[in-house]
């Protein structure tokens, strides 16, 4: 009779550590990602986006500069093809392209907002602002991530199929947009010498 409980306790012991060894100490979440990308406050980064649109062949192409200041200024200045320019605060929307200006408010154009709302909730590293308009799921880790965003504001979801932020550590490295009827973006994003 003692023999059968002390080879228990033995398998019992064998049982926990092989469970200890197999599962991670730490799984990388979506809360710790925003709070590492909540650290920095500002930022300036280069970008070479491909644009693909049906009916066209190969990608568009165009680069520039984007900068981020919190809680909520982002601006992108876009350097090639033609320059043109589109700067958010708050809600208030304003583009220039050609010497010509538009000013509007953000919520009045649903794509417009969803690329926005994603950079700027992810750059704010700020989890209700994206969950507010997106389920998210991440996967990787703190060494290279990737954030999908699928749209549940139905405003946004009629524009937009899906949104992928990808990076490392507190920087954000690229951003895939598709669109509903197949167009999509690829954006590459190189954090610029004074991005923290």
């Amino acid at each position: 009779m003692r023999l059968l409980p002390r080879i228990e306790r033995r398998l019992l012991a064998a049982a926990l550590l092989l469970a200890a060894c197999t599962a991670p100490a730490w799984a990388f979440g979506v809360h710790d990602l925003m709070a590492l990308l909540a650290r920095q406050q500002k930022g300036e980064a280069r970008f070479t986006e491909q644009r693909y649109v049906r009916g066209v062949d190969g990608p568009l192409q165009s680069a520039g500069v984007l900068s981020f200041e919190a809680p909520d200024k982002l601006v992108r200045r876009t350097l090639s093809p033609r320059p043109d320019s589109m700067s958010v605060e708050g809600n208030q929307l304003v583009m220039q392209r050609g010497g010509r200006t538009r000013t509007t408010t953000l919520d009045s154009m649903p794509e417009v907002m969803g690329m926005i709302e994603a950079m700027r909730g992810t750059l704010m590293g700020n989890a209700p602002q994206l969950q507010r308009y997106f389920r998210t799921k991440l996967s990787g880790d703190e060494k290279g991530w990737a954030l999908d965003l699928d749209p549940i504001d139905p405003a946004l979801a009629a524009q937009v199929r899906s949104l992928r932020i990808s990076g490392r550590g507190g920087e954000v490295l690229g951003v895939e947009m598709e669109f509903i009827g197949g167009d999509r973006s690829v954006m590459t994003i190189v954090p610029g010498r004074g991005t923290p």
